[in-house]
């Protein structure tokens, strides 16, 4: 897919700041315990960065690792049948705090903004981790699902099945892998700025943070609480 649609006065392509961000698709793919917060055990992020001609590809960033979940959040069979990923592939893995330094230690130069699929998941991972990635939880999140709902008022649904769906993307060969999911969700993310260049309701980085994406919940402003 080219960004034919996108130059031209006041498109997206020739905002300066669209050109200079690097764009960071992120997904995990996780466990849910009973009464706690969802746990990683796998994450992967893909790097976008636009070129002329062509908008925005691959950039040459990649990341990926299993990761190893607390005691409280084994690997249920469910999630096996999901995602394929058992507790004898994690058993050896690192956990998440380490996996998530890595991840934001090596994350590009900025300015750099997160693309994810139904962000809350990731935002709520990152936030939990916070202290073990402070750079990724002060990025905002680009959500494609808000983008999607913003650019395509009227799909009957917005989840990424869907949405792969509707723009003739292949499903991935396994879906519900982090990398996977990544790079179909990269794929979903050109065909929406492609869209929404082609139909002028998009055309600068700051309006595209402001219909698509949240304050990320550790650098939002914090209360005093008088004793």
């Amino acid at each position: 897919m080219t960004d034919t649609a996108l130059p031209g006065p006041g498109r997206l392509a020739d905002d300066p700041h669209f050109q200079d961000s690097h764009f960071v698709v992120l997904d995990f793919e996780g466990t849910t315990p009973k009464g706690a917060h969802p746990e990683p055990i796998e994450v992967a992020a893909l790097g976008l960065k636009h070129t002329p001609g062509q908008g925005p590809v691959r950039s040459g960033f990649a990341f990926q690792s299993l990761i190893k979940p607390p005691l409280h959040a084994p690997i249920q069979p469910f999630g096996v049948a999901q995602t394929g990923i058992t507790p004898a592939d994690v058993a050896n893995a690192p956990t998440a705090a380490p996996v998530l330094c890595r991840l934001d230690e090596a994350l590009p130069e900025r300015p750099v903004l997160l693309v994810a699929h139904h962000a809350p998941a990731e935002a709520n991972i990152i936030y939990a981790y916070r202290e073990a990635c402070p750079r990724l939880a002060h990025t905002r999140i680009v959500d494609t699902r808000l983008l999607a709902k913003h650019v395509v008022p009227d799909l009957t649904a917005y989840d990424l099945d869907a949405l792969l769906a509707h723009y003739g993307i292949p499903q991935p060969q396994n879906r519900h892998r982090a990398m996977d999911d990544v790079t179909v969700t990269a794929a979903l993310f050109r065909a929406l700025l492609t869209e929404a260049a082609r139909l002028h309701t998009i055309s600068s980085v700051a309006e595209l943070v402001r219909v698509a994406s949240r304050t990320p919940r550790a650098a939002r402003p914090t209360q005093l609480e008088l004793p």
